[in-house]
């Protein structure tokens, strides 16, 4: 008779192993002692056990049973989820907080969505119609914004047996029983579970071809992100992660928004938990929330959750990409989740490789990150996840383990500097180390959909910056009087380039965002700039002069006088260059 209840041996912390298991499965989820505490079997030898522990194990003794759940850690999937809270394991934080003010009680048990709340639900299918794998079978408006449509699970399809009417459900409700080809009938709820580890399956996936817009300079002009892609934002501390992140969940074309503030300090999420909800979103005008899932495990909560958080994150999104939909996932930090790897994995005895990480670092990295992509769903639409993944490097130093595996598995590297940070250049993305592959990929998208030259021009000013940083070391060994005027004058641009462009004002209400018609003609005013100050420069004419160029000063605060939606005062700050320009050289004839 197979066994199952396991008996609980041996306690160190998180990590649990109980004997009487060989009947359990591995990945498994279980409940252990008499606080039924929620735990996921990692590991057996013969009779063994070896149980990883999502909550505190404080008065856990030995003894006490391990009992089976028959299925491995899965995320309950259905409307509910936006606008909502959770701790690392789908846990809604606002429902604890009614149950247990300020802190998460052991045992609490697998609280998920509510259940009781009573959903207007659609029905689209009709007796009759045969469903397959993905296709919609009832529609709920979940929020204003975002239309949430249940799908036919995956290894399912038959025809329809019975179709509810329209009208109030709850999560656990039938609306549809679907009759399969070998004649069993299958109940359709308005939700799924679904195994976290596990990724969903999809029809096939694209090429990459579109960007996510982010409306912040520096990345879209010059380190654009694709739908679809990966992106690694390291950078030591203070050096602005978190509000690069808030921005970009903010402004960026995403329908949907999942932030996992994974391992972070309790004040930081605190500071995530009452500005998202302030937030109006740009293109609705309605509260962000409406179309962000937020998952909260602070530095504080059980180490084991921080582990199981970007897992539950992910499964989240590609159930909202199943529906159809851009999705954008923030996870802040990846370090904190690494260094929960590595206590775990500490405590499992494991054999440790760099700098105490697991060996198998590399792997879990690169699974999490192959999760992002652009695909054709089930259903046959077009959907995205993107996976924008912070690093802190201990004391900012790129060369440990988790920024150099990330560095492998991402193709858009946006490296944030303490010197820029501390020079208050902010978003502080280092224009010479960052480096984004999708450049390349975008390029034909950004030719048909913002200008022809918009790679060219973004080429010329790279080349600019990299030319000033070479200057700037003869500079400091012999001042920049000895310069010639041509070399003078690139100082000067890339000046005007970092002050006037790469420079961006997440407070200002012009400056916070800008449309990337808006960026396209910023850019040409500088390139018009530097074109007419350079052939004032071989006629002879001082830098000194053409910085003291009323016309140079507005092109330095062009980024807040001339707002997204009146782009034509940029073309008339276009030709009053040239016209100043044409006056200065007549001065100088």
């Amino acid at each position: 008779m197979e066994h199952r209840e396991g008996i609980v041996v041996f306690i160190n912390g998180p990590v649990v192993k109980g004997v009487n298991m060989g009947s359990f499965k591995v990945n498994e989820m279980v409940t252990v002692g008499e606080k039924q505490l929620i735990g996921e079997v990692v590991s057996i030898d013969g009779d063994t056990a070896t149980v990883q522990v999502y909550e505190e194990t404080e008065g856990l003794k030995v003894g006490e049973k391990i009992h089976y759940t028959g299925r491995p850690l899965s995320v309950t999937l259905g409307p509910g989820m936006l606008g909502n809270i959770f701790d690392g394991i789908q846990r809604p934080l606002a429902k604890i907080n009614e149950i247990s003010a300020d802190f998460i009680p052991e045992g609490i048990g697998l609280l998920t969505l509510d259940d009781q709340k009573k959903w207007d639900v659609t029905v689209t299918a009709r007796p009759g119609d045969f469903l397959q794998p993905g296709t919609v079978y009832a529609t709920v408006q979940e929020t204003l914004s975002i239309v949430h449509k249940l799908m036919v699970p995956a290894n399912i399809s038959g025809r329809v047996a019975e179709a509810k009417p329209d009208g109030p459900y709850t999560l656990n409700d039938t609306v549809v029983v679907l009759e399969t080809p070998d004649g069993r009938r299958v109940d359709l709820t308005l939700c799924s579970k679904w195994p976290v580890r596990q990724a969903r399956p999809v029809k096939k996936r694209l090429p990459i071809y579109k960007p996510l817009i982010t409306g912040q300079r520096v990345i879209d002009s010059f380190f654009p992100i694709a739908k679809g892609g990966t992106v690694g934002i390291p950078g030591g501390f203070g050096t602005g992660k978190t509000v690069t992140q808030h921005q970009l969940a903010k402004w960026s074309d995403a329908d949907i928004i999942i932030y996992i503030g994974c391992g972070e300090r309790g004040n930081e999420m605190t500071d995530v938990l009452e500005e998202f909800p302030a937030l109006i979103d740009p293109r609705t005008n309605r509260p962000l929330m409406e179309r962000t899932i937020l998952i909260a495990n602070t530095s504080n909560m059980p180490v084991a959750a921080r582990e199981a958080s970007i897992y539950t994150g992910i499964a989240m999104a590609e159930y909202y990409r199943d529906m159809g939909y851009d999705v954008a996932v923030m996870a802040d930090s990846t370090s904190r989740w690494a260094e929960a790897l590595r206590e775990i994995s500490g405590r499992l005895e494991e054999m440790p490789a760099e700098e105490g990480y697991p060996a198998y670092l590399p792997s879990r990295l690169a699974e999490f990150y192959e999760r992002a992509g652009c695909v054709e769903t089930l259903g046959g639409q077009e959907a995205s996840i993107t996976i924008i993944g912070a690093v802190s490097p201990p004391g900012g130093d790129f060369s440990e383990p988790v920024t150099e595996n990330t560095k492998r598995f991402v193709s858009a590297f946006l490296a944030l500097d303490k010197k820029l940070a501390y020079a208050r250049h902010y978003p502080s993305i280092n224009y010479l180390t960052s480096y984004s592959g999708y450049a390349g990929v975008l390029e034909n998208w950004y030719s048909e959909n913002v200008s022809p030259d918009m790679m060219k021009l973004r080429t010329k000013m790279m080349r600019l910056l990299q030319e000033e940083a070479k200057l700037n070391e003869i500079v400091q060994l012999v001042g920049e009087d000895v310069l010639p005027n041509d070399q003078a004058l690139v100082l000067e641009m890339a000046r005007i380039i970092k002050k006037g462009f790469l420079q961006q004002n997440a407070l200002h209400r012009e400056d916070t965002y800008t449309t990337l018609e808006k960026q396209y003609k910023m850019l040409m005013v500088i390139d018009t700039l530097y074109e007419n100050a350079l052939k004032a420069v071989k006629m002879g004419i001082p830098v000194s002069t053409i910085r003291s160029l009323d016309v140079v000063q507005e092109v330095l605060k062009m980024k807040f006088d001339i707002p997204n939606d009146r782009t034509e005062l940029l073309d008339q700050l276009h030709d009053r260059i040239v016209n100043d320009f044409s006056e200065l050289s007549r001065k100088y004839e």
